[in-house]
């Protein structure tokens, strides 16, 4: 009886280490690749940092000291609209479109823009406590990167009210995280120096799906100041999904296929 008895322990014992194990993994991400459909013109000269489509028209910053600035075009023509160049001393960061209002973060000047989107004046300016990368929304709450793995946000409707969310993709945390956009309920984010976009839930931080871009932009398309890919946009009114890179000559209109 004791040796049965110590058999059905062993049993017990090994039955709930895996159980446990089980419950504490992480769960992997869904690996999808990014399929192009439609691209259309993109002006080289845009460092893009941050990408928007509102309902008829589209909006970009567009980096680097002494040249950042704001471009708005018609879309989808893509024809320019208007411009406005931001201050010598801020490096244009991302953007987003909120209660009527442009939110431009900046890189490393400590500030967050708000600009009015039709006259493209700067109206006030805001304080952040670390770099701004990337920048979106969902309601009144404004979601923003810093480079790290952790995404911070502002409930604007909750007098300013911050939080901070980890991102971690299989279990480890993911840093680089730069544009945003929100997108069916989850945060599209490009990961800085590679041609990976990740689907990160709002509510855990896990990174839900992990998107490869490689080969999107060919290499005629291609110069020797052509950067990284960045830049993600949703139109509201086709729920088609457009993204881009720093000094890209197009806008690409992808589609989404499992590759697990």
């Amino acid at each position: 009886m004791t040796q049965i008895l110590r058999i059905y322990a062993i049993f017990f014992l090994a039955l709930s280490a895996q159980v446990f194990a089980t419950e504490s993994a992480p769960s992997q991400a869904n690996k999808q690749t990014a399929v192009v459909v439609e691209s259309r013109p993109m002006e080289r000269r845009n460092f893009t940092q941050g990408l928007y489509i509102s309902d008829s028209e589209l909006f970009v910053s567009s980096g680097q000291y002494g040249k950042s600035a704001v471009r708005v075009y018609a879309w989808p023509t893509m024809t320019l609209n208007r411009e406005a160049a931001l201050p010598k001393n801020v490096f244009a960061e991302g953007l987003t479109l909120l209660a009527t209002r442009l939110w431009v973060l900046t890189w490393r000047a400590g500030q967050l823009l708000v600009i009015d989107p039709s006259t493209l004046e700067i109206l006030t300016t805001g304080k952040i406590s670390s770099e701004g990368w990337g920048i979106t929304h969902n309601a009144s709450t404004l979601w923003l990167s810093n480079g790290s793995s952790r995404l911070h946000s502002i409930d604007l409707n909750n007098g300013g009210k911050t939080t901070a969310l980890d991102v971690t993709l299989n279990g480890e945390p993911l840093a680089r995280l730069n544009e945003l956009e929100w997108i069916n309920g989850k945060i599209w984010a490009n990961v800085w120096l590679t041609n990976t976009i990740v689907i990160i839930d709002p509510e855990t931080g896990i990174v839900t799906d992990e998107i490869a871009v490689d080969g999107v932009l060919s290499d005629e398309d291609r110069l020797a100041n052509t950067d990284v890919l960045n830049g993600i946009a949703q139109d509201p009114k086709t729920g088609a999904i457009w993204i881009t890179g720093k000094r890209w000559p197009k806008l690409f209109r992808i589609e989404l296929e499992d590759t697990n």
